[in-house]
């Protein structure tokens, strides 16, 4: 969709080009920022010029996601981070332009890469305007349907995926109201040193935890829509979190 109020389109080449002049707005992929009208936004500040590495190895074993990553170049790694960026069956077109962070902030209960991400206990380095940083989990980055916890001026550099959750066995599950419909729940189980971690998305409007032995009644931010009434996602989360659990032992 043309975005006929956007007078101007800028590069952003370092970190000071990120300060936001009135009615400008940040573009990375694009895919959801093209797909509707924008009446307020007159000006684009591109991210993707800044020039960050999609993917890098620390040296501590984990892995770090840029946020301007396209959700294509994460699923070529396989296994749970193919499942997810599939999970939203997102058409070959879009996984090429989205972005990793662009998905995540838009902060969607079925957004395929906040499952990847909470899924796999992924905390988000958030730079600030004042020129520093702060680094919080993307479980906690995400807090309500099309919310999330940045205030004004904030970005998104990266997930870092720690290393313990690479190496960890993982079970996933997805339903949805037909084979090939939108998810209406993920769940993705992870083993750590306490028992299972169990990360609940899709069905819920924000990532929610659950520890070793807690069940469906510890959620309280149910999500409906035309994709699932509350009642029966309920009982399909309840479901998908009892195979999880089972499948990892």
């Amino acid at each position: 969709m043309d975005l006929a109020t956007v007078s101007s389109h800028r590069f952003a080449r370092s970190r000071d080009d990120l300060c936001l002049g009135a009615g400008e707005t940040l573009l990375a992929g694009g895919t959801w920022l093209f797909s509707e009208p924008q009446p307020a936004t007159t000006g684009l500040v591109d991210l993707t010029t800044l020039g960050w590495p999609d993917l890098e190895e620390l040296p501590d074993g984990s892995l770090r996601i840029a946020a301007t990553c396209p959700v294509a170049v994460l699923r070529e790694r396989g296994g749970v981070f193919a499942w997810c960026a599939d999970a939203l069956l997102m058409s070959p077109k879009v996984q090429a332009m989205a972005t990793v962070g662009g998905n995540v902030c838009l902060a969607l209960p079925a957004g395929a890469m906040t499952s990847l991400l909470a899924g796999l206990d992924a905390t988000a380095v958030v730079w600030t305007p004042d020129g520093g940083e702060r680094v919080v989990a993307v479980t906690d980055l995400v807090v309500g349907n099309a919310a999330t916890s940045l205030t004004s001026g904030e970005v998104v550099r990266c997930f870092d995926v720690p290393a313990s959750s690479l190496a960890a066995p993982i079970a996933h599950r997805r339903f949805s109201l037909a084979d090939l419909g939108r998810s209406a729940g993920v769940v993705i189980g992870l083993c750590t040193d306490d028992g299972v971690r169990a990360t609940v998305t899709g069905s819920t409007t924000r990532p929610v935890v659950l520890a070793d032995g807690e069940g469906v009644e510890a959620i309280d931010c149910w999500h409906e829509d035309a994709h699932g009434a509350l009642d029966w996602r309920a009982a399909q989360t309840e479901r998908c979190l009892a195979e999880v659990r089972e499948e990892l032992g």
